[in-house]
């Protein structure tokens, strides 16, 4: 099955992540459908549209926005899949429902999008153990690079776990500030991610 406009995508490991391994144990995090925290943003590609040339291909991964996989309850309680569903594990997702794609074991960004790890706070009295609003570059795009310390503007950044560590996505658009000068900041990864 192949697609002329739209990549055809089969979620990794499921279409939810509201259970974590304790030990022998699963622990169940999260009983609701509607929490978009909880619902799985990583999903393998099956097919590339067939309309025009990409870089993204089939069998490598992707990072997603969380509607995808969405399931939702009508104004009368029915369970629902979202708009992108065509049968269990295959859906539709359009570019600009990528953010992240995986090729030959390297991430790379989709054009307009980084991805930054916040740092630590250097206050003693500070109670955010992150300092707000900056971050280090871990996935750069054209103009900003992986490992520069960039400023970026308030309720622009999106949380997502990739490999373990705790990233925002944020449009290049929104990168207020590069530091140019050198500056030796931790990066800061919570011990949930």
């Amino acid at each position: 099955m192949k697609s002329p406009f739209y990549f055809l995508v089969k979620p990794i490991g499921g279409r939810y992540t509201n259970t974590k391994q304790v030990g022998d144990k699963k622990l169940l995090l999260n009983t609701e459908i509607a929490n978009h925290a909880f619902i799985n943003r990583h999903a393998e590609v099956v097919s590339s549209p067939s309309a025009y040339k990409t870089d993204i291909l089939p069998g490598d991964e992707l990072i997603i926005h969380h509607n995808v996989f969405r399931r939702w309850h009508d104004m009368k309680g029915r369970e629902k899949n979202s708009r992108s569903f065509i049968k269990e594990d295959l859906f539709i997702v359009t570019f600009d429902q990528i953010f992240l794609h995986k090729n030959k074991n390297k991430w790379k960004p989709l054009k307009g999008y980084c991805f930054v790890q916040p740092v630590k706070s250097e206050s003693k009295y500070e109670l955010n153990p992150e300092k707000p609003l900056v971050g280090k570059v871990v996935y750069g795009s054209s103009d900003i690079k992986e490992g520069d310390i960039v400023g970026f503007s308030p309720g622009d950044e999106y949380e997502f776990v990739i490999d373990e560590k705790r990233l925002y996505r944020v449009m290049d658009k929104y990168i207020t500030m590069k530091y140019e000068n050198k500056r030796n900041e931790e990066t800061y990864n919570p011990s949930w991610a």
